[in-house]
């Protein structure tokens, strides 16, 4: 990290190009970029989290044509249950 930021210190790019405003985003978020690197609980990407949403997210235009309001509650709570136990290592088909 400290090459990284040594780097971005010694770079100079025009503001408006795509490499000035990738170094502004990362001196912008510099306490964030580094957050994963004070606390083990950090996740380098959040490719989990946005792979656990994909099945809410293939499924929503299939539930549009819920039957009724309960239909869609049983629906959202049935998948929040099934991704709880797949996050947390249990199999629900045994």
């Amino acid at each position: 990290m400290n090459q990284f930021w040594s780097l971005v210190e010694n770079t100079q790019a025009m503001p408006k190009t795509k490499l000035g405003r990738a170094i502004t985003y990362a001196v912008n978020q510099r306490n964030a970029l580094g957050k994963f690197l004070s606390d083990p609980q950090v996740a380098l990407s959040n490719n989990v989290a946005e792979r656990s949403i994909k099945t809410s997210v293939i499924g929503r235009k299939n539930w549009l044509f819920s039957t009724s309001q309960r239909g869609a509650n049983a629906n959202a709570l049935f998948l929040s249950f099934f991704e709880t136990a797949k996050a947390n290592g249990i199999n629900l088909r045994k």
